[in-house]
């Protein structure tokens, strides 16, 4: 007998999709989400004929369909530097740029930012590297064995050390699209994907319960396993959900990691909260005459705000901080989310231009609140996100 769909029997899987809405079905990998909202919804046209009656008579069936989504996630532990990130696919997507993979060295010198290795390094401005349960990001190349960093460990990292394993995204001009599938227990419930996903938007909060990331944007198409058709998709049949055995549901708490925010690199140590909010501006090729679905994602100029909080204090960091904002000086922002090898996310901002905090003294300790700080650059530079 049919029963209610528990809500907890869900499971997504996100892959690249080579060419727009073409179903990336072989590449599909799970991801720890949250939740997934979606609108798929048919154009609310409006009829204009005379019909001689007060009734609404209709629409055509084949109008253009508009579908939007957020999709709601977990950051998770990287448990196989072999392979991609759990959320690889969606940050590729959002940024653009595929995942820069480091594979590691080892430490010949560490002397504040200026980190050199053994041997030749093969490292890129903006690329993170990793060692004693850190995250930092590469700012310059001195010579091919040693690199400055956008700030020091604050561990001891000395001769020998092992630096780990990275994966970097960087921004680049166009955008790629993802395939999201949205799969259900019992296997006779109906299944979803989302073909040709543009991500438009990712929001990430800092000091929360958990470490969680919000993808949103547009898609070509829903197909579902009780209407789908051959063809949709470029599909024959509906897929089937992967196999994910021994997923890792090991989860990052959210009060765990470190921000580094200055002119000069200063570790923050009263951060109270911080959101990052990226967005693409994306729209989709979705007017043409002759096509129902859109056809490619036309992203437009890049928008990268970060907001942060935190409790005032009368040292020089926090005056220089102020004063960089009176200013308007840039000032670089990183957040390293997690505090374990395996566990690691580095969000990295070059050049923030800081707005003047607001003072809220509703509280018992005097908060400054930075809002709407964008980040800037000089060519698709202005953001880093890397794991590690």
């Amino acid at each position: 007998m049919a029963s209610y769909i528990s809500s907890n029997n869900n499971r997504f899987y996100v892959g690249i999709e080579a060419s727009y809405g073409a179903a990336a079905v072989s590449q599909l990998s799970r991801i720890p989400a949250v939740s997934l909202k979606a609108k798929h919804q048919r154009e609310r046209l409006q009829r204009k004929d005379k019909t001689g009656t007060r009734t609404f008579l209709g629409l055509p069936s084949s109008g253009r369909f508009q579908t939007s989504f957020e999709l709601g996630t977990y950051m998770a532990a990287w448990g196989d530097p072999a392979e991609q990130p759990p959320h690889g696919a969606l940050l590729e997507a959002t940024l653009g740029g595929a995942g820069l993979k480091y594979t590691g060295g080892a430490v010949s010198a560490s002397d504040g930012q200026r980190l050199t290795f053994v041997a030749a390094h093969g490292l890129t401005v903006g690329q993170a590297v990793s060692a004693a349960g850190e995250i930092r990001f590469v700012t310059g190349i001195v010579n091919p064995q040693t690199v400055l960093l956008n700030a020091p460990f604050t561990a001891t990292v000395v001769a020998g050390d092992a630096v780990e394993s990275t994966c970097t995204y960087l921004p680049t001009a166009d955008l790629k699209s993802v395939t999201i599938l949205d799969s259900w227990s019992p296997t006779t419930a109906v299944q979803r994907m989302f073909a040709g996903a543009a991500i438009d938007k990712l929001q990430i909060d800092v000091n929360g319960d958990f470490h969680e990331f919000k993808f949103s944007g547009y898609a070509a198409d829903v197909v579902d396993s009780s209407s789908f058709t051959a063809g949709q998709a470029g599909l024959q049949q509906f897929p089937s959900e992967p196999a994910s055995v021994g997923f890792d549901y090991s989860l990052i708490p959210g009060h765990l990691g470190q921000a580094w925010i200055g002119s000069t690199p200063g570790q923050v140590f009263t951060l109270a909260s911080a959101r990052l909010s990226f967005s693409n501006n994306t729209d989709l090729r979705a007017r043409e005459f002759g096509y129902l679905l859109p056809r490619a994602i036309v992203p437009g100029e890049r928008n990268v705000d970060v907001e942060f909080s935190v409790y005032a204090q009368d040292d020089d960091q926090c005056k220089a901080l102020y004063q960089a904002a009176r200013q308007q000086s840039p000032v670089s922002v990183m957040f390293q989310l997690g505090q374990q090898s395996g566990q690691l996310c580095g969000i990295y901002l070059n050049s923030v231009m800081a707005q003047v905090p607001e003072f809220d003294d509703s509280e018992t300790r005097l908060i400054w609140k930075f809002r709407k700080c964008r980040a800037q650059g000089s060519g698709d530079d202005e953001i880093a996100i890397a794991f590690a």
